[in-house]
């Protein structure tokens, strides 16, 4: 079973990593980490850096697709060969899923359009523009062949559950043991629900720090704009 992890210049760690490690340990599981072509991908701290082991011509058709989060999903979500390979190996596979803004890629690539999909908080309200029925009230949701996650921590859930459809029950409890997965966090302010104004407010700036850098800013700039254009287009015929 091939898994392909797709890296791109700015991903967030632990979008990655958490599934990673539920989905490495499944039988004759093959994980690969894809960009265009191998080589080393700084993450979003500028520090953390991954070597993408193949490149996306070389993994055509995989089993499983993950696309993590980060500030650089924008700029990917604008990569128009990321994007076709997605369309393209989403077909064969068994599953497609992202972590965090993950899914705004695929929801670029056109895979969301008339589901619902979740992501991180931050950007949720973007997903709609790509005519998406966001969810910000569910960790994991399922549509098909298609599973998101929100955001970041999430991805270890959503490894789990796939290890679960894919190794069964008694694999992922066992992973999940090996792990010893079992969260107890000393707070309670992992979801908007339960945070307080002021720590919203502190997780927004942290979150800002990265997104009104020139790159990221910008892509996202005409990652909408692009896509209110072609809305417009659309309805114009």
């Amino acid at each position: 079973m091939q898994i392909a992890i797709v890296l791109y210049p700015g991903f967030t760690a632990l979008d990655f990593i958490g599934p990673y490690e539920m989905l490495r340990w499944l039988p004759d599981a093959q994980v690969r980490l894809v960009w265009h072509e191998p080589g080393p991908i700084a993450a979003d701290s500028g520090v953390l850096v991954v070597g993408a082991t193949h490149s996306l011509d070389e993994t055509p058709s995989p089993d499983v697709i993950l696309v993590p989060g980060g500030p650089g999903c924008v700029e990917a979500a604008r990569d128009t060969v990321l994007l076709e390979w997605l369309r393209r190996a989403h077909r064969t596979a068994t599953w497609t899923a992202s972590v965090c803004t993950g899914s705004m890629v695929l929801a670029a690539a056109g895979l969301l359009e008339g589901k619902r999909a979740t992501s991180h908080w931050s950007a949720l309200s973007a997903l709609k523009a790509f005519g998406v029925t966001p969810v910000g009230d569910e960790r994991i949701v399922h549509q098909g062949d298609i599973v998101t996650g929100a955001g970041v921590s999430a991805g270890i859930d959503l490894g789990l559950w796939l290890a679960g459809r894919i190794g069964g029950d008694k694999r992922a409890k066992a992973i999940q043991l090996s792990m010893e997965y079992d969260p107890q966090p000393p707070f309670d302010s992992g979801h908007l629900s339960k945070a307080g104004a002021s720590t919203k407010a502190a997780a927004t700036a942290l979150l800002a720090r990265d997104m009104i850098k020139p790159g990221p800013l910008k892509a996202a700039t005409r990652l909408l704009w692009d896509q209110a254009i072609g809305a417009a287009r659309a309805r114009l015929g």
